[in-house]
């Protein structure tokens, strides 16, 4: 299994998903960046929406500005309503 930061994040973020049972590239990428923010929310109130958009742009293989702004505003609908 590859670590978390195999996929662009930094160490404070693995530390944190690895804080909320989330220990590789692969876990995240199977609950996918919803789920995994969810589970930061929940641990860290002050996560961010920005935090969503780089865990997914991670599970993408893309840069952040890569998203579409579709994919953002589905993103930021999401994060609203946790």
């Amino acid at each position: 299994m590859a670590a978390v930061t195999s996929l662009g994040l930094g160490k404070t973020m693995e530390k944190k998903l690895h804080s909320v049972g989330i220990h590789s590239a692969e876990e995240l990428t199977e609950i996918g960046s919803k789920e995994a923010v969810f589970r930061l929310k929940e641990k860290y109130p002050g996560t961010c929406v920005v935090i969503l958009y780089h865990l997914e742009a991670a599970i993408r293989g893309v840069e952040i500005k890569q998203l579409e702004d579709t994919c953002k505003a589905e993103l930021r609908d999401y994060f609203k309503q946790l």
